[in-house]
Formats: structure tokens, C-alpha cells, sequence
């Protein structure tokens, strides 16, 4: 018997699906200053589950704060994010990588695909998903299918996702409210918070970062070309995603530009201050 919760469709929520252990996730997840559980979701795959202020408080729509997340976290980083979200209306997905321009699909609540088949089998090529197989399974995401909701074509997603190593914590399912995802990530034993730090936290764990992680190299105090290199990248993505923020009056995509623009900066003035050897 269903809920009136359950005929009136979830409330918002999003998952961060990143193609890279926590260790290198954690240090660029901070850079979205947002309230996170950081948690394994596979041998080669992180999730990061959001508190979701932005869109609780309802300064932006759930769709596009985890594109703008996605987004910013794969700037200068070498893996891809997958973006799930859903509200009371609609449920989809969104894929960052890079430079690239983001790609992704929508369901309706009730499971109608509102999408285009092109960008599901561009999808499966950047995920690097079998051109046959997995690609019947994902175009059958795309037919209509009156048995299936939007939650059944996140849960399709994740199966096919599967074969590329996803594999999401049982305790994280798509559709439930960000909050209880939070409070269900948080329990685990190999979760992990991920919050602004403060300098001395931040400086602290400096070294660590360099050693333990592939990211070392490109942070702002490491200083060298690499670290150069990032913090001009950030500049020219930031620019024109919190151009098209303002304009759209969107704070996901103008969050996501003014952090990369910030980002960026710090690291040029580090660059540029630092004592030379």
C-alpha cells in the first residue's frame, strides 16, 4: 500500500559517485565546502553524500547543485564524477569529466524517459561501458516501461554500473532523502566526514596529502608547474560557470565558477608569494 510520501515522489537527494578512492577524493571535496559523507563504493570508486543545504533552503534546484558539484570536483582531476539526483518531479543522472562538457539523462517521477538516446550511449563511451551489452541494457533505460519508476532506473543504472566496478553501499539507496543518506553513510565504519577545514587543519595535513595521495603535485602550497597549471585551469573553468550562473540565476553553476575562481586564485598567490629556494 503506498504513502502519500510515495505518491507525492521523493524528496530531493543526491549522490557523488567519484571514479577514485576516498584518499584522493577527500582533499578535492573539501574545495565544495559543503557538509559530506565520504565513504568506498568499490575498489576504484567513492561516494560522496551531501547534506543538501542548497537545495533544502530552495536556492537552486537539486539537478543542477550536483551538476555544478560534479563539475567543479573534476576540474584538474584525472577521474570522472557521476552525479545522481532526484526530486518530487524527476530523477537523473549527470556525468563530469574534466573539460568535457557534462552529460546526462531524465526520467519523470514515473519513470517516462525525458532524455535523449544519444546522450546515453556518449555516457556509456566516456565510462568506457561494453558498446554492446551494457549499451542494450542502458538504451532499455531509455524505452518506455509502464512497471518502472524513477527510482527502478536508478537502480537499472547502478546494475549496469556494477560491471565498471561501482558497487554502492546497500545502506545509500537513490531516492531516499539526503539527510537520512547522510546519517546512513556516516554509520559506517569506513566513512569518513568531509567539511571546510581550517588552516591549521588544513596545514597539518599537508604532508599527508602529498604522500598519500596522486594530487600532491597539483595543490596550491605544493607550488612547481603542476601546481601552476591547475590554478590557471580553475580560472578559465571558473569564469564561465559563474558567468552562466548569474545569468541563469542558478547557485549551484555561480557556487561552482566562484569556487574554481577562488580556488585558483589562492593557488596563483601562493605561487607567486612563496619563499623561492
Amino acid at each position: 500500500m503506498s504513502t502519500e510520501a510515495d505518491r507525492a515522489g521523493p524528496a530531493p537527494g543526491a549522490l557523488l559517485l567519484c571514479r577514485a578512492a576516498p584518499g584522493s577524493v577527500a582533499p578535492v571535496a573539501h574545495l565544495l565546502r559543503e557538509p559530506m559523507q565520504l565513504t568506498p563504493a568499490g575498489d576504484e570508486w567513492s561516494a560522496l553524500v551531501p547534506e543538501g543545504r542548497p537545495w533544502r533552503d530552495g536556492a537552486e534546484p537539486v539537478d543542477r547543485v550536483a551538476t555544478g558539484w560534479a563539475t567543479a570536483l573534476t576540474v584538474g582531476a584525472s577521474w570522472p564524477v557521476l552525479a545522481l539526483w532526484w526530486d518530487t518531479d524527476h530523477a537523473g543522472f549527470t556525468l563530469a569529466s574534466g573539460f568535457r562538457r557534462p552529460v546526462g539523462f531524465v526520467w519523470l517521477a514515473s519513470g517516462v524517459p525525458a532524455g535523449e538516446d544519444e546522450a546515453m550511449r556518449t555516457f556509456a563511451a566516456r565510462m568506457g561501458l561494453d558498446p554492446v551489452l551494457d549499451v542494450q541494457d542502458l538504451d532499455r533505460l531509455t524505452e518506455p516501461d509502464p512497471a518502472a519508476d524513477a527510482r527502478s532506473r536508478l537502480r537499472g543504472l547502478l546494475a549496469v554500473l556494477a560491471r565498471a566496478g561501482v558497487s554502492l553501499p546497500a545502506e545509500l539507496v537513490p531516492g531516499e532523502p539526503a539527510g537520512r543518506l547522510r546519517e546512513a553513510a556516516a554509520r559506517r565504519p569506513d566513512s569518513r566526514p568531509v567539511e571546510r577545514p581550517g588552516r591549521r587543519e588544513a596545514g597539518a595535513g599537508r604532508d599527508s596529502v602529498d604522500h598519500r595521495t596522486r594530487l600532491g603535485p597539483w595543490m596550491p602550497w605544493a607550488g612547481g608547474p603542476r601546481a601552476r597549471a591547475l590554478a590557471l585551469a580553475q580560472l578559465v573553468a571558473g569564469l564561465p560557470l559563474l558567468v552562466r550562473g548569474l545569468r541563469r540565476r542558478g547557485s549551484g553553476w555561480a557556487t561552482a565558477g566562484a569556487l574554481l575562481l577562488a580556488h585558483g586564485a589562492l593557488g596563483l598567490t601562493y605561487d607567486l608569494t612563496r619563499p623561492r629556494d
